[in-house]
C-alpha cells in the first residue's frame, strides 16, 4: 500500500527544481551576454585619431582646391606664318635673356622688309624733291613780288611827275589820269601777288606736312615689320626655365601659334577653384593657407575672376614665401580666411570633414567604449571645425577614417 508523500518533501523538491531551472536560465543569459560581448567589434585606440572638444576661437575659412603653377610664365608665339628651321634649346634648359631658342624661316619676311626699306628711301627722296621744288617756286614768286614792288614804285613816281608837269602847263590831265590808273592797277596786282605768296606758302607747307605724315605712317608700319622680323628670331625675353618648345623641324606654323614657353621655377603661385556659392567669401587681399601634405604655406588672394564658369570661380594665391617642396602641377588644399568666431565649441579638422552638415561620429563614452552619435558641424578652417550640436566640452571624438565601421553603433575600445 502506497504511502502519501509529505507536503514538506514535495515543496522541497519543487524548490530544488525551480533553483535548478533558474540557475540554468541565468547561465544561458550569462553565456549570451559573454557571446555578444565576444561578438562586438573592437578597435585599438592606437589606430585612431582623437580630438577633444574644447572652446576657443575659429578663424573661419572656405575650402578650395588648387594647383601649383609658376609665378611667372610667358608664352612665346610665332609672329608670322612660316616653318621651323632649327631648334637650339630643349625643355628644362635654363636660359638667359637673349638666348636663341629656335630659328624660323624668315626669307619671305626679310624680302618684304627689304621692299619696304626701298619704298622708305623712295619716299624720303620724294619728300626732299618736293621740298626743293617748293623752295624754287616760292623763291621765284618772291622775286616776282620784288619786281612788282619796284614797278609800283616807278609808277608812283610817274604819277608825281605827271601832276607836277600838269601844274606848270607842260602836261595834260589825260596823262595824269593814265598814270594814276596805271599806279592803282599796279598796287592791286602787287597786293594780289603778296596774297598769292602767302597762300602758296601755306599750300606748299601743307603739302610737305602731308608728305611727312605719309612718311611717319610708313615709318610706323616699317618699324612694326622690323619688330615682327626681330620677334621671329625666337629669343628668350628674360632669364627663366624653358618648359616647352616645339622641336618639330620643318613643321609649318601659323601666325600666333605657340612655339615655346618659359617659366620662373624659383617662385610659384597657386591657381585655385571654388564653388560659386562661396564666391562672396573670396576677395582680393584675403589671407589664405595652402596645405601641401603636412606642409602649410601662407599667402594672399591676388585676383578673383569676375565670372563663374561651370559653377566654379577661379582665383589666384600669391605665396608669401616659396618652399623647396613646391613643384609645378602639384595639387593642394586651399583655405581662404573670411571671418573670426570667438567662444565656439570646436574639434580638430580632418579629412572626414567635407563641409557644414550632420555627421555620424564615434564618441568615447564613460565606460570606455565608442558610441556612434549624430554631430552637427558648421564653419571651419584648416585647423578646427565648429561644433553646432551633438558634443559637449571635454568629450573625445574620433576624427580619423571610420568608414569600415559605418554599420556599427558601438565599438569596444582596446586601450
Amino acid at each position: 500500500m502506497d504511502r502519501e508523500i509529505p507536503k514538506e518533501v514535495l515543496r522541497r523538491e519543487r524548490r530544488n527544481l525551480i533553483i535548478k531551472w533558474s540557475a540554468a536560465g541565468i547561465a544561458v543569459i550569462v553565456a549570451i551576454i559573454v557571446l555578444l560581448s565576444m561578438m562586438r567589434r573592437s578597435v585599438n585606440a592606437a589606430d585612431l585619431t582623437f580630438s577633444t572638444a574644447d572652446v576657443g576661437t575659429i578663424e573661419t575659412s572656405v575650402n578650395a582646391s588648387g594647383r601649383v603653377v609658376p609665378a611667372f610664365e610667358e608664352i612665346i608665339n610665332s609672329p608670322i606664318s612660316t616653318k621651323i628651321v632649327e631648334v637650339y634649346s630643349t625643355e628644362g634648359d635654363s636660359v638667359a635673356a637673349g638666348t636663341p631658342l629656335l630659328l624660323l624661316d624668315l626669307q619671305s619676311a626679310q624680302v618684304e622688309v627689304d621692299k619696304l626699306n626701298d619704298e622708305r628711301r623712295r619716299m624720303t627722296y620724294q619728300l626732299e624733291q618736293q621740298r626743293l621744288a617748293n623752295h624754287t617756286y616760292l623763291s621765284s614768286l618772291e622775286m616776282q613780288l620784288k619786281v612788282k614792288e619796284m614797278d609800283v614804285n616807278r609808277k608812283r613816281v610817274e604819277v608825281v611827275n605827271e601832276r607836277r608837269l600838269d601844274s606848270i602847263g607842260s602836261g595834260t590831265g589825260e596823262k595824269v589820269r593814265e598814270a594814276e590808273l596805271a599806279y592803282r592797277t599796279g598796287v592791286l596786282e602787287l597786293e594780289q601777288l603778296r596774297q598769292q605768296l602767302v597762300n602758296d606758302r601755306q599750300v606748299k607747307d601743307a603739302e610737305l606736312k602731308m608728305k611727312q605724315i605719309e612718311i611717319d605712317i610708313f615709318e610706323k608700319n616699317y618699324a612694326e615689320k622690323m619688330r615682327t622680323l626681330n620677334d621671329a628670331r625666337i629669343l628668350a625675353p628674360r632669364p627663366a626655365t624653358l618648359t616647352y618648345i616645339n622641336n618639330n623641324i620643318g613643321q609649318q606654323i601659323g601666325q600666333g601659334e605657340k612655339v615655346a614657353v618659359i617659366s620662373d621655377l624659383s617662385h610659384f603661385k597657386v591657381d585655385a577653384e571654388i564653388a560659386d556659392s562661396y564666391g562672396d567669401r573670396v576677395s582680393p587681399g584675403a589671407h589664405a593657407k595652402v596645405r601641401l601634405g603636412k606642409t602649410q604655406l601662407d599667402g594672399h588672394v591676388s585676383s578673383v575672376t569676375p565670372l563663374s564658369k561651370n559653377g566654379v570661380i577661379s582665383f589666384t594665391i600669391m605665396l608669401d614665401d616659396d618652399n623647396q617642396r613646391l613643384r609645378s602641377g602639384l595639387r593642394t588644399d586651399v583655405f581662404v580666411m573670411c571671418d573670426i568666431k570667438d567662444e565656439v565649441l570646436r574639434i580638430a579638422n580632418a579629412p572626414f570633414f567635407k563641409g557644414p552638415g550632420v555627421y555620424d561620429l564615434f564618441v568615447e563614452s564613460s565606460d570606455g567604449e565608442l558610441e556612434k552619435r549624430q554631430v552637427k558641424l558648421g564653419d571651419s578652417n584648416y585647423e578646427y571645425v565648429e561644433v553646432v550640436s551633438g558634443l559637449k566640452k571635454g568629450e573625445r571624438v574620433v576624427v580619423s577614417d571610420m568608414s569600415n565601421f559605418a554599420k556599427s553603433e558601438r565599438l569596444k575600445l582596446n586601450k
